[in-house]
């Protein structure tokens, strides 16, 4: 589970922020659950061997974690994770653990790391371009191959949301890349920014002149980015700029025209599809449609839809109830993820290796 892509508006995708509001939240919760401590430490004990690593060989050292399955000797495939937007950490505040259990038990282990800037590493994350990120996971990977247990054959990619603009980029350039699991990646930044605010807007009831009034600030916002704007001067002409800050700025300006569609295009790599009915972060049927375009080969697409999920890959009714989400995420966290999700990919893995 990961925060949405970012938006080219500032209001919009508050809702992306829940998982860090929960893991905050955790210890409020946390007295009324002392009775089954048994139950939860069992519950946040996962069938993995965590290592913290440092992966070198880019434009700077990414402080990480690679998760091995407890089973065997290897060498194990190896899922590279790539983050969405936000200032996510090497297990994305422990909700990446039943992901890496899941990929663990198809005989994978898993490799992420801490955004630039968080954890003590070095760098600042909103620094960062879709390139450079493609940069660096491919540098991720390069390290990943000269490790005696991994195989660098059969290395994959897992990303979701702002990641839909990084796995194409590294896919095209790297064929030999055993999959790529996308799960709510979106196709076009702006057009991802007008879809994420209008269906906002849409599920809180907004009323016609509130969505006028905010249609017409994103106008504004786009112009200015149109017109490569300081944050300075986009700060003195719009006034109120609603927590955006300057590396918030640099960092949309620098990827607001960011577009999926060249690189899927050159994409030969088999890839799982995964998208949730309930997505106001992302218009989950031009995804589809668009991966189902370009992505042509004969059996290079999968496609995982879950009705009942966000884009987050969590229930919306879990994800609309904090109490219920709180309890599920100290209780029994791989319940987070809707039904299906955790066993689709564990399958879609285990299927690849019996082809090889």
């Amino acid at each position: 589970m990961s925060p949405g892509p970012s938006s080219s508006t500032p209001a919009a995708g508050r809702r992306r922020r829940w998982p860090r509001r929960l893991l905050s939240s955790l210890v409020a919760v946390a007295t009324l659950l002392l009775a089954g401590g048994g139950w939860v430490a069992y519950q946040n004990t996962y069938d993995i061997r965590e290592e913290q690593v440092t992966v070198t060989g880019g434009a700077q050292p990414l402080k990480g974690v690679l998760a091995r399955p407890t089973g065997g000797r290897g060498p194990y495939g190896l899922v590279v994770f790539v983050h969405g937007d936000g200032p996510i950490d090497a297990t994305h505040e422990t909700f990446y653990r039943p992901a890496w259990e899941a990929l663990a038990r198809a005989g994978y282990a898993s490799l992420s790391w801490n955004k630039p800037g968080l954890g003590g590493a070095p760098g600042n994350w909103l620094h960062q371009s879709m390139e450079d990120r493609a940069e660096e996971t491919m540098a991720a990977i390069a390290w990943a191959k000269k490790l005696p247990d991994i195989d660098p054959a059969r290395i994959g990619l897992w990303g979701a949301s702002q990641a839909g603009w990084v796995l194409p980029k590294v896919a095209a350039r790297m064929p030999e890349l055993k999959f790529v699991i996308a799960v709510s990646p979106a196709i076009n930044w702006l057009r991802q920014g007008r879809y994420n605010l209008l269906a906002e807007l849409k599920e809180r009831g907004a009323s016609p002149e509130e969505t006028r009034a905010a249609v017409a600030r994103s106008d504004e916002t786009l112009e200015h980015l149109r017109e490569g704007s300081t944050f300075e001067r986009y700060r003195a002409a719009v006034g109120d700029v609603d927590g955006m800050t300057a590396d918030r700025w640099r960092f949309i300006t620098a990827n607001h025209t960011s577009d999926a569609s060249d690189d899927l295009a050159e994409m030969r790599t088999p890839v799982l599809l995964m998208l949730g009915g309930h997505d106001v972060n992302v218009d989950t049927g031009e995804t589809e449609d668009t991966y189902r375009r370009l992505l042509t080969r004969p059996g290079q697409l999968q496609v995982r839809r879950y009705p009942d999920a966000t884009h987050s890959m969590v229930p919306k009714d879990v994800e609309d109830s904090e109490l219920r989400a709180l309890v599920l995420a100290l209780a029994a966290p791989r319940s987070l993820a809707v039904e299906g999700y955790l066993d689709d990919m564990r399958r879609y893995v285990e299927g690849l290796e019996t082809r090889r």
